[in-house]
């Protein structure tokens, strides 16, 4: 797969996750090997606006940081040709997280991910998330890819 989308069926083939922590909508682009663009549709019914915060929704930031994780597993998971093979993409470490401006109900949040260091068991690299070119959160993480626990 390459310069091509994906729809909501093929992300849930190749993530685990499911409501109500899945945050990537659609796949606008990818690049294997190099680069993703993703999309996820903010929408004042997520569970997470009822207490962040009430009167004045807001979209946390660490889960922008898990909106683009998700988007970096997928890249991943293409990239190395694993999905339908249930291996997992773990969080390593989080660097240089930076939250620019808020991001609140009714935006199209876009979560771009470029691989930084690119091995086949664990990666790095380096997203940021943006509403109408305006960017909302950028960060730097390392996961690792592995099999589930047993």
């Amino acid at each position: 797969m390459s310069d091509t989308s994906m729809d909501i069926g093929q992300i849930l083939k190749a993530l685990p996750h499911r409501f109500p922590l899945l945050l990537v909508d659609r796949v606008k682009s990818v690049e294997l090997g190099e680069r993703i663009h993703a999309v996820k549709a903010v929408t004042f019914n997520e569970d997470f606006f009822q207490g962040h915060f009430p009167g004045a929704p807001i979209m946390p930031g660490v889960l922008q940081i898990e909106a683009l994780a998700q988007t970096a597993a997928i890249l991943g998971i293409e990239s190395f040709e694993l999905s339908g093979t249930g291996k997992l993409v773990y969080f390593m470490a989080i660097e240089n997280a930076k939250f620019r401006s808020p991001v609140t109900p009714g935006c199209l949040l876009d979560l771009e991910v470029e691989f930084v260091q690119k091995r086949s068991r664990v990666s790095k690299f380096k997203g940021s998330a943006s509403v109408d070119g305006k960017v909302t959160t950028q960060v730097e993480f390392t996961a690792m890819i592995a099999d589930p626990p047993s």
